[in-house]
């Protein structure tokens, strides 16, 4: 009798162990997470990571397959980090790039296609979709946009009509705009470009008056920018832009970063070349008198550049499903909202611009989705971009400060087509 007991109880504690270890290992399975890692350029922006964080968090306890730990980096050496994770198979699953920098980093093999479906993108600003040789690399949530700042009062003052998006300024009537304003006297300049800026200013504020020219940095379908930056177009851009200069209707390379930055406010420059994270203190200064115009027509349409920080999928991941997962996930229009609300940026779609404060109908900042909807252009789709990018601000300073158009937009072009001409024109 005891030992057919011990022999039953012997069995059944046995048994009770086996299920215990299958329970055990149906828990530990459906609890087992694989990290994905993330790399963002947001350090320093608090503000950022804290909607960044939250989506993280939301992401992480939806589901049990994956979890996504962030690392950011300071915007000033993000990209050299990426570079050197990419030459030393060290990178992330998922990280965010800046757009035009995009294509040189799917041409390097550091990004692989998105694996999102098109009608997922309805809706989407084109600048917040980043595309390169027809495959989706990068998505963004927000994007950033130029405007004309004006004062209604100082236009009705001077006679100078008030533009639309329907029919902005002519290139003769813009400077006819500013030679009005500059006689008057009221002024210290009646334009501010914002010379006191550099790098991607130049390509990303400047580069719409040439495509409103005709021209553009290269063409990266041959490639080449051989009659493409210093053709008709580009000369013709290039003689206008000297001629802002020469006729001191706005400041020059020297120009003072709190120049920049009050000018306008305090009434020096009668119009600002600016972007939507300087409509706020506008708005604090003038309040309705503030007008938020578009890009003047040179003669080829009405443009602004487009084009901010986006999220891709690394090539060298081994979790690119969950990689995407999470991207689709932060697609959201509550994600793509909080962003805006908290940042001030342009929300990446309309029904999420409804749910925002600023780019709601009548939101302080509305003009600014319309504008970035209407006139936004994407900077030159190349590889190459980088390159050109340099050598099209380099040729700006320096017809800012009398060079030659020809030649200046000619080395510049020689330079780009050397570029192209030692990566194989980016094949």
């Amino acid at each position: 009798m005891t030992n057919t007991f011990s022999k039953q109880q012997s069995a059944s504690a046995m048994k009770r162990i086996a299920l215990a270890a299958m329970a055990a290992s149906v828990s530990c399975s459906a609890v087992a997470t694989e990290t994905l890692s993330l790399w963002y350029h947001g350090a320093g922006n608090p503000a950022e990571m804290e909607v960044l964080g939250s989506i993280i968090s939301d992401f992480n306890a939806s589901q049990n397959d994956w979890a996504v730990e962030i690392q950011s980096f300071p915007q000033n050496s993000y990209n050299s980090s990426i570079v050197a994770a990419g030459l030393s198979d060290n990178l992330p699953d998922i990280l965010d790039v800046d757009a035009p920098v995009m294509p040189n980093w799917a041409w390097s093999g550091y990004l692989a296609p998105l694996d999102i479906q098109e009608d997922q993108l309805a809706g989407f600003l084109p600048g917040t979709i980043g595309r390169y040789e027809g495959e989706l690399y990068s998505i963004g949530f927000w994007d950033a946009a130029v405007a004309m700042f004006a004062r209604r009062s100082v236009l009705e003052k001077h006679n100078i009509r008030i533009p639309t998006l329907e029919s902005p300024w002519t290139k003769d009537e813009f400077n006819s705009a500013l030679a009005n304003l500059d006689a008057s006297g009221d002024f210290k300049y009646p334009l501010d470009l914002g010379m006191a800026s550099t790098g991607e200013w130049y390509s990303y504020a400047f580069g719409p008056f040439l495509h409103s020219f005709g021209g553009d940095l290269m063409d990266p379908s041959v490639p080449t920018a051989e009659g493409v930056l210093n053709g008709s177009a580009g000369i013709e851009f290039g003689e206008w832009w000297q001629m802002l200069f020469e006729q001191e209707w706005t400041p020059g390379t020297s120009q003072d970063g709190g120049d920049r930055e009050t000018g306008f406010l305090n009434g020096d420059y009668a119009l600002q070349w600016n972007g939507n994270w300087a409509a706020p203190a506008a708005l604090a200064q003038f309040g309705d008198d503030l007008l938020l115009l578009p890009a003047p027509d040179m003669g080829e349409g009405s443009f602004i550049g487009s084009g901010s920080w986006q999220f891709a999928v690394t090539k060298s991941s081994d979790k690119q499903e969950g990689a995407n997962a999470f991207i689709q996930f932060a697609l959201k229009d509550k994600y793509v909202a909080a962003f805006s609300n908290t940042t001030g940026l342009i929300p990446a779609t309309e029904s999420a611009a409804t749910m925002t404060s600023d780019y709601a109908a009548g939101g302080d900042l509305e003009v600014f989705y319309e504008l970035s909807n209407e006139q936004a252009r994407n900077r030159v789709i190349t590889p190459g971009y980088g390159v050109a990018s340099l050598e099209f601000e380099k040729a700006l300073r320096d017809l800012a400060n009398g060079a030659d158009v020809a030649d200046t937009l000619d080395a510049a072009t020689d330079a780009i087509n050397d570029d192209l001409e030692k990566n194989n024109g980016y094949r």
